[in-house]
């Protein structure tokens, strides 16, 4: 049910403790069954399976009733209920969301309507971020964490890849390998409980500036060139500079991890805010790399040829 879903979500939420919260999780992870796996995985780390389904403030608000007295709700009825919402489209869409959405909230418990809703929205702030995500499964797949955090970088994210670890072990995971065109996602830095934690696995620490850019990641075959985003969405059509500056480089396959910053004339950076514009809906693109020109650096080769 959700509410079993909604309850370790609570408890990892009143913890500080990353061992705690491992431990919940991985315990939740071992009872769902195979079809429901990826839907807990993505439900804990503050996300949906089908990405941004259009779903914003107004729309929730417009669907939310009544609650419901006992908690019924399976995880893949809202799985499914999501689905139908992002299948949603054309004339009379947003009446039919709101219907859908509007079910789906009268069939929860007060509990489970403020979990939708902060899910929905992208506020579900609980402290189940990928990295603890990934260590939970591996507890709860009994598998080292090495082997599932190489395989949720090499298929975008652990989400992925939980349905083979909990369910196949280490040879479902050994099946997952990295492909063009296929965005891994990024390796990210491991968090620490506190400073001395931290300083307490590493030998010796250093301090440096960094100038802020966007995450992005370049997939190059012969001529053809792609470029994403940490999270997976093709920017290709508004980072022509990168394209160009790829496509020059003397291989033929090549997948590139970096970051895109927008740099002034005289070498000194745009805030954040400017370079991410950049990326955005832009009109006109050309006026905006005349005006705006972006830069690109890159720290690792992960193919080539």
């Amino acid at each position: 049910l959700l509410r079993d879903l909604v309850y370790a979500s609570e408890r990892v939420g009143q913890t500080s403790s990353r061992r705690s919260k491992i431990t919940e999780i991985a315990g939740l992870l071992r009872r769902l069954q195979p079809d429901e796996i990826d839907i807990g995985v993505a439900f804990l780390a503050g996300e949906t399976r089908q990405g941004r389904t259009g779903i914003g403030y107004s729309l929730i608000q417009n669907a939310r009733t009544g609650a419901a007295a006992d908690p019924r709700l399976e995880l893949r009825t809202v799985d499914q209920t999501l689905d139908a919402i992002a299948r949603s489209a054309g004339r009379g869409s947003v009446a039919e969301r709101t219907r859908l959405l509007t079910e789906l909230f009268a069939a929860a418990t007060e509990r489970e309507q403020s979990f939708l809703m902060r899910l929905l929205l992208g506020e579900l702030r609980q402290g189940a971020l990928e990295g603890l995500m990934i260590e939970a499964v591996a507890n709860a797949a009994n598998l080292p964490v090495a082997d599932v955090r190489r395989a949720a970088m090499i298929a975008g994210g652990i989400a992925a890849v939980a349905g083979a670890a909990l369910t196949e072990g280490l040879a479902g995971l050994q099946a997952f390998s990295i492909a063009l065109f296929q965005p891994l996602a990024p390796m990210l830095a491991q968090p620490a409980d506190d400073i001395d934690d931290a300083l307490a696995r590493i030998p010796e620490a250093s301090i440096e500036w960094k100038l802020d850019g966007a995450r992005v990641q370049v997939h190059k075959a012969g001529t053809e060139v792609r470029v994403f985003s940490r999270s997976g969405n093709d920017l290709t059509s508004t980072a022509i500079e990168i394209v160009d500056a790829v496509r020059a480089l003397d291989a033929d396959t090549l997948i590139l991890d970096g970051e895109a910053i927008a740099l002034k004339r005289d070498g000194a950076p745009y805030p954040f805010q400017d370079t991410m514009r950049r990326f955005g809906r832009v009109l006109d693109i050309e006026r905006m790399r005349e005006t705006m020109p972006l830069s690109v650096f890159f720290f690792d080769c992960l193919r080539l040829n």
